[in-house]
């Protein structure tokens, strides 16, 4: 694993996120109540023996190079390093980057210097936990050109995914964005072994070999890796399947953050932070354990350093340095946290959530500061709305970071 140099990709403006993302990047949203999304990869990296890592960042950067420069520390004894490249203009590139392989061709300069064997390109803002070793040792023994990481989905699936037509050597043979047309759709099956997912969806997850990955972004102008480097190398090079049959969530919207987050609270939940074979790694923050009232908690997670004194807390999770009032319900929903402590008043409101709240279906960003008495029910079953302090998708209430919520108010 000496040999792999890695690239994580931070993501553009990730406007379907909004509005977790107005104030961050994509990989710096908070998930679990205590990580980011930029610790999946980076802990899965460490977990696999690679120690030579990139992150090329661009949009809203600062709190995620906030969080990698706190977190990720290697020391002089380590074969490696973890470092950030900031998107710059130059006098040969005086754009930002236009896609995720746009950002590696502005930086492949950085890299062609060190000695080493593939590239593995990683996402920033995906939840799965993935032994990289196995992924380029295959790719090392069947002298692939390229490998892509696949999992098998759905008809319905396959519509929103990058979908590879794969025969049954593993190579892939063919390729359609998002396919939503049938004909299309009953050509682009494979033989997935699951008949009720009979396509390969597209990961965003690569092995190039060194010499591969700079000849075809020279050769291939275009942006992006899953539609344009992937789908015009495969007629010329090996392209490769790799077959991941573990649990996978791209984190791009807010429907898809709220349910990977509440199905967290399960008492078997599809994903583990706390696996010690294979563990997620984030800042560790010294804090002292929650202190909790008269509160009835059922399948939730409560983070540390919080004080709650809730009448009921239900599906959710609460987290770090979170304040909750007397008699609130909180149902259903995601606390985020505070990123400090403060017994000072904004506009005569704590920081935290205040008394007699109710709490329903919605995701409190960091550092908020909501009033007693205060209803979030989405009262009017809106799917959508933009407001000042918060937003609504899904049906899902969003309170914006450091939001103030005067008392009584009912969203």
């Amino acid at each position: 694993m000496r040999n792999v140099m890695t690239l994580i990709l931070g993501g553009g403006q990730g406007t379907r996120l909004a509005p977790l993302t107005i104030v961050r990047a994509k990989p710096a949203v908070p998930i679990g109540g205590k990580y980011r999304l930029i610790d999946i990869p980076i802990s899965n990296c460490l977990n696999s023996d690679i120690r030579k890592i990139y992150i090329l960042t661009q949009f809203n950067s600062e709190s995620l190079h906030r969080h990698i420069s706190q977190t990720y520390r290697f020391d002089y004894f380590t074969n490696g390093f973890l470092e950030v490249l900031a998107a710059s203009q130059t006098l040969d590139n005086l754009g930002w980057y236009q896609g995720t392989a746009d950002a590696v061709r502005h930086n492949i300069h950085h890299f062609e210097s060190y000695d080493f064997d593939q590239y593995l390109i990683l996402a920033g803002d995906h939840l799965y936990r993935m032994n990289y070793k196995n992924f380029v040792q295959q790719h090392r023994d069947k002298k692939s050109d390229i490998t892509v990481s696949v999992k098998p989905v759905t008809r319905e699936e396959a519509k929103s995914f990058g979908i590879l037509k794969v025969d049954n050597n593993g190579r892939i043979i063919d390729f359609a964005e998002k396919p939503n047309k049938d004909e299309l759709l009953d050509k682009m099956k494979s033989d997935t072994g699951i008949p009720e997912k009979p396509f390969w969806g597209s990961m965003g997850i690569y092995v190039f070999d060194k010499d591969i990955l700079v000849l075809q972004l020279k050769n291939i102008k275009e942006d992006d890796f899953g539609g344009n480097i992937i789908p015009g190398s495969i007629k010329e090079f090996k392209v490769d399947a790799y077959f991941f049959d573990g649990y996978w969530e791209d984190i791009g919207t807010i429907d898809a953050f709220y349910q990977a987050n509440l199905s967290l609270t399960d008492m078997s939940p599809p994903f583990k932070f706390n696996d010690h074979s294979f563990p997620v790694y984030t800042h560790a923050r010294m804090l002292q354990g929650s202190r909790i009232g008269d509160t009835k908690i059922f399948h939730s997670i409560i983070n540390d350093g919080c004080f709650i004194g809730a009448k009921s807390i239900k599906n959710s999770i609460i987290g770090i340095r979170s304040v909750i009032g007397d008699n609130t319900i909180i149902n259903d929903s995601i606390i985020m946290g505070n990123d400090f402590f403060s017994d000072k008043k904004c506009n005569g409101i704590y920081l935290g959530l205040g008394r007699n709240c109710k709490i329903q279906k919605a995701i409190i960003d960091k550092n908020v500061c909501i009033g007693d008495n205060v209803k979030i029910i989405n009262k009017d079953n809106k799917e959508f709305e933009e407001a000042e302090n918060y937003w609504i998708k899904d049906g899902i209430v969003v309170i914006k970071k450091e939001a103030i919520i005067p008392n009584n108010t009912i969203i």
